[in-house]
């Protein structure tokens, strides 16, 4: 028989408190650019959150997966901004769009 802990884990603590979750937060973020058709570097999100930039990249492969939403997630390389001369290397932005399921659903439809 497992001993019980007098204490609550922390998951049950956010949870009785109503305190969402990290990928919660970024996730709205996300939807919300998505409805102005914007797209987020990490250190956008970053700011935005103030929730470290691996982390966030770590939710948004999260998010791709079916347990936490299925969300489409986009990549593409920002092109560099004139006048920025301290951008070098490539700069990733983000967005989310439809759920993986509707768009099969979509495909299926027009075959």
């Amino acid at each position: 028989m497992p001993l019980q802990s007098a204490r609550p884990s922390h998951r049950e603590n956010r949870r009785r408190r109503g305190r969402r979750t990290q990928r919660q937060i970024l996730r709205d973020v996300m939807l919300s650019a998505a409805e102005c058709a914007t797209w987020l570097t990490l250190r956008e999100l970053s700011c935005l959150t103030r929730f470290g930039e691996a982390s966030i990249s770590a939710q948004l492969r999260h998010l791709r997966k079916p347990a936490f939403g299925a969300f489409l997630v986009e990549k593409r390389v920002r092109e560099a901004v004139p006048g920025r001369p301290e951008q070098t290397g490539a700069v990733w932005e983000y967005r989310i769009g439809q759920r993986r399921a509707r768009l099969r659903a979509a495909r299926k439809r027009r075959s």
